[in-house]
């Protein structure tokens, strides 16, 4: 795993992944996912659907620098 990442183990549509991203990536998907009031494999689960052949992990960080952003 490259330096910096941060791994974090989540279960998405009943299996369990693994999703290694930046602790400043994982700090905004927290904030949102308290703000929605959702856990953070619901949310991530909400970005996995959409995430239209994207990485998962991709998908998450430009979810997050879009939710940022808003």
């Amino acid at each position: 795993m490259r330096e910096g990442l941060r791994k974090r183990s989540l279960n998405l549509a009943g299996h369990a992944t693994s999703l290694a991203l930046e602790p400043e990536f994982w700090a905004v998907l927290d904030t949102a996912a308290a703000r929605e009031s959702v856990s953070l494999a619901v949310l991530v689960g909400r970005i996995d659907d959409g995430r239209e052949g994207r990485g998962l992990a991709s998908a998450c960080r430009v979810w997050a620098l879009a939710w940022s952003r808003a």
